[in-house]
């Protein structure tokens, strides 16, 4: 479902805009995938430096910057939108517009005024509820049903330029943030394209984010991701699920990290205190602030994933021992 304006116009004799797109991770792919299989011309691309990722901590591009490869198109990526030297470059691409999903660094104002149509974000939640850097991580935790993505136009503010378009996508009871923000990346690309189109049509203006309805989505860190066991167990199940994939949910137990993957809630089941496990026939049950929660996979410090039984039986757990403590 798209909301706001006018997003599929019926084109005029504009030519087709000339773009700059600037994006980093896997989930900005299906948009600049869709960007050039439109009318629009992509000229270049705009990503993150190559980093250091991995085990083996070895030297890699991003998933925008290898699609862009593949495509033939030149790659920018200055440490800083700043550099005077990527500037002058922007000047030189005279882009009508530069579309953006999850670049990962602020634009300065030098940047911002450059392309006539300005910078158009493409941002994973109904704006103006959840701005920031994990809007879909945090939808997930609060125990929302719907969320979205939206396209507006950058400015300096975080998340609060006004916005061109709308696409809402119901949140499943199982989904982590990997499966919804998997599904947003397809809707959302193809809102954006819709959104470049107006644009080009001259048939879409941005409205202001009303006042009302604001939430904040900060980056969620590492220690961010531990495991509250007191909390109820919706609670916790949401919680887990909305660090799933990253930064992963996690706990400790017998003094080590250990990562804990979605689990189920057990109505009317057994209810150990919190942090508790109990292990009976195969299952392994965490208790927590209202009732307990079953684990399905489990990966211990320096190991691999596995099932939640597997863990169990080399664990050897003693009566009343608990994880988290």
């Amino acid at each position: 479902m798209v909301r706001h304006g006018c997003l599929d116009p019926a084109r005029g004799g504009e030519p087709p805009l000339r773009l700059l797109f600037a994006g980093t991770p896997a989930p900005a792919v299906p948009s600049l995938d869709a960007l050039l299989a439109s009318d629009h011309e992509v000229v270049a691309v705009l990503t993150r430096p190559d980093a250091r990722s991995g085990r083996g901590r070895k030297v890699s591009r991003s998933p925008v910057a290898e699609r862009a490869d593949e495509s033939g198109i030149p790659v920018l990526q200055p440490a800083s939108p700043r550099d005077p030297e990527f500037l002058a470059q922007l000047s030189e691409l005279a882009v009508d517009c530069a579309p953006v999903v999850a670049y990962g660094a602020l634009v300065p104002r030098a940047a911002l005024d450059s392309p006539r149509h300005g910078w158009v974000n493409l941002h994973f939640s109904l704006l103006p509820a959840w701005r920031g850097a994990a809007p879909v991580q945090h939808a997930i935790m609060a125990g929302d049903e719907v969320t979205g993505a939206s396209t507006f136009l950058l400015e300096a503010g975080l998340d609060t330029g006004p916005v061109f378009g709308t696409v809402t996508e119901e949140i499943g009871p199982r989904d982590t943030a990997g499966d919804l923000l998997e599904r947003l990346a397809v809707s959302g690309a193809g809102l954006l394209v819709a959104t470049l189109d107006g644009i080009e049509a001259g048939a879409l203006e941005p409205r202001p984010q009303p006042a009302e309805g604001v939430s904040l989505a900060p980056k969620v860190e590492t220690a961010d991701a531990r495991i509250d066991w007191a909390l109820p167990a919706h609670v916790v199940d949401r919680r887990i699920r909305g660090l799933t994939p990253a930064p992963g949910a996690w706990t400790t137990w017998r003094g080590e990290r250990l990562r804990v993957a979605p689990v189920d809630l057990l109505p009317g089941g057994p209810s150990p205190a919190p942090g508790e496990v109990l292990v009976d026939a195969g299952t392994v049950v965490v208790g927590t602030g209202n009732g307990g929660v079953r684990l399905s996979q489990v990966q211990p410090a320096g190991k691999r994933m596995l099932p939640a039984a597997d863990w169990a039986r080399g664990a050897r757990f003693a009566p009343g021992e608990r994880v988290g403590e």
